[in-house]
């Protein structure tokens, strides 16, 4: 299936606990200011990429803990993703998605969003604001923006933040 891909990095260790491979979707409807991808917002930019090869570019890395998606806005384009994230939980790999939407906005989306959010670990959810930005903030830029524990939530039906210590690991 064709993911509309604005880059990948292997090897990340600033996307999530451990070693990540990070997905960057092409496409945002939000163009918040200050964002570190302004030219991810483009529908019509990146290049189209089979979600086959990315699997086989993870598959070559055996020390990877987990995957990234981010953006753009991976909730743009949740039936690729939804394909892609089954097979990378048949990998027993832990995933994080990053979006602009909040969990409750993620929740009244179309278009396989809540089944893409269902099938993730954890979402750093919420708009960048520049105004609130901060560099002491692990795995997100802004301090409005929260660290779900999507599974617990969803079980929950409530939004659980997710705790890190200060290794920058889950608790």
């Amino acid at each position: 299936m064709k993911l509309r891909v604005f880059g990948t990095v292997n090897d990340s260790i600033v996307d999530g606990p451990g070693l990540r491979y990070s997905v960057f979707t092409q496409g945002c409807p939000h163009h918040c200011q200050g964002c570190h991808n302004p030219k991810s917002h483009d529908i019509q930019g990146g290049y189209d990429q089979d979600t086959n090869d990315i699997l086989k570019e993870i598959d070559k890395n055996p020390l990877l803990d987990g995957v990234t998606l981010s953006g753009g806005e991976p909730f743009m384009q949740c039936i690729p993703l939804i394909d892609f994230v089954r097979k990378l939980k048949k990998r027993k790999l832990h995933i994080i998605i990053y979006s602009g939407f909040t969990y409750e906005e993620i929740l009244t989306l179309g278009d396989g969003a809540k089944e893409l959010l269902s099938l993730c670990d954890i979402l750093v959810d919420g708009r960048f604001e520049l105004s609130l930005r901060s560099l002491a903030l692990l795995y997100r830029g802004s301090s409005n923006q929260r660290i779900i524990d999507v599974q617990t939530s969803l079980k929950k039906n409530e939004v659980v933040i997710q705790c890190i210590n200060e290794y920058g690991e889950w608790i």
